[in-house]
């Protein structure tokens, strides 16, 4: 992987829209992969903002942003 692919990989996992699933389908790279890109390749202070930042959020895991909609939804009909 050049420096390219690189930068594209850490934009990827900054978007709070993107999904660790999606990287994968985009990527081929594993969250654990990513995640070991994103430790060699930000700053400590970046990677340790970046992780509290992803930790919790239903929007970077495909499965739970699902269960987070269809709960949000089943709320809303009550």
């Amino acid at each position: 992987m050049n420096a390219t692919d690189h930068s594209y990989i850490i934009r990827l996992a900054w978007e709070d829209r993107t999904t660790f699933e999606e990287i994968k389908e985009r990527t081929g790279l594993t969250e654990s992969q990513v995640i070991v890109i994103m430790r060699r390749e930000l700053k400590p202070s970046s990677f340790r903002l970046w992780r509290k930042r992803i930790s919790g959020r239903v929007t970077k895991h495909r499965k739970l942003l699902e269960q987070h909609i269809s709960v949000v939804k089943t709320d809303d009909e009550a």
